[in-house]
């Protein structure tokens, strides 16, 4: 995802941050509990915005952008140039 300044920002989904914490919580023996303590998507987006990578929902800019780019050549393909 770019800027308006044309930078190139990164981004990730808070969500894969929590499962991830989640599952090396329980490889640990620990029981980890989703909801007693509140949502935890948003520490989770905090860690992120701490390493300088925005949140976003849709997960990862990048990969959002080459799949459009790897279906637009199938579309292609298949259906021929339009």
């Amino acid at each position: 995802m770019s800027t308006p300044d044309g930078q190139h920002r990164e981004t990730y989904n808070p969500w894969t941050i929590v499962n991830l914490v989640f599952d090396r919580l329980a490889e640990e023996g620990l029981h980890p509990v989703l909801g007693d303590a509140g949502n935890p998507g948003e520490p989770a987006a905090a860690l992120l915005r701490a390493l300088g990578i925005e949140p976003a929902v849709e997960g990862n800019q990048q990969i959002v952008q080459d799949v459009r780019e790897q279906l637009a050549d199938l579309r292609s393909t298949v259906f021929g140039e339009r």
